[in-house]
């Protein structure tokens, strides 16, 4: 299977999201996707992070449906965003 690569926003919206450890049961749960933490700004109140997921494509769409599934907002980024 090919290895694929997709850039996304992902935003924690409230103050129990940003305390709720969804990135880390992602990661857990879907071992073979990798991901990197490009950017990050994160409040109490909320946290936006900008990251770069790499693994087979059905992976890499499962676990972002997963960390919806835990109220995280998932958005593409453009290219150029993070390469730039």
């Amino acid at each position: 299977m090919a290895i694929e690569k997709k850039r996304v926003w992902l935003t924690f919206g409230s103050r129990k999201m940003v305390e709720t450890p969804a990135i880390w049961r992602m990661a857990r749960q879907y071992p073979d996707v990798s991901f990197d933490i490009r950017q990050a700004s994160v409040t109490a109140e909320i946290g936006i992070m900008a990251v770069l997921f790499e693994g087979e494509e059905a992976q890499i769409e499962a676990a972002l449906a997963f960390l919806r599934e835990q109220g995280v907002t998932v958005e593409p980024i453009e290219k150029n965003v993070l390469e730039g």
